[in-house]
């Protein structure tokens, strides 16, 4: 990662990480991603934009492979979200071939344009829900 690269990841992460995330897990209908801790084997939840199209549900990552979400779903695909106060069982599937940018312009416009202006290196994630 080139280095203003490598300071948005840190300054990002560390505010969504102390901020932005603390407060918007308590949000009702905020969509929350819960992957196993892939050190600690623990329940970690996230919350993410996206959006369900049938039994799938579609996200882009920000910060591609560096998300810790990311890194946890690597070392075990099996998921759960929470979309409009219900929880899905899924298994996620990381699609670096897929052109994350255009995945973009399919979801929720307010989340897609913060990872469009944060985001270094964009990477589609896609649940299939069970």
């Amino acid at each position: 990662m080139a280095p203003n690269q490598e300071t948005k990841h840190r300054l990002v992460t560390t505010f969504q990480r102390r901020i932005g995330n603390p407060l918007t897990k308590r949000l009702p209908g905020q969509v929350l991603l819960e992957t196993t801790g892939r050190t600690s084997g623990l329940p970690r939840r996230t919350p993410v934009g996206g959006r369900r199209i049938g039994d799938t549900f579609w996200l882009v990552s920000e910060f591609g492979l560096k998300s810790h979400y990311v890194r946890n779903i690597r070392a075990d695909p099996k998921v759960r979200v929470r979309i409009r106060g219900r929880w899905y069982d899924g298994t996620a599937h990381l699609l670096p071939d897929d052109d994350a940018r255009a995945r973009l312009r399919t979801l929720p416009l307010l989340n897609s344009t913060a990872v469009r202006a944060v985001g270094t290196q964009l990477l589609t994630v896609r649940i299939d829900l069970a």
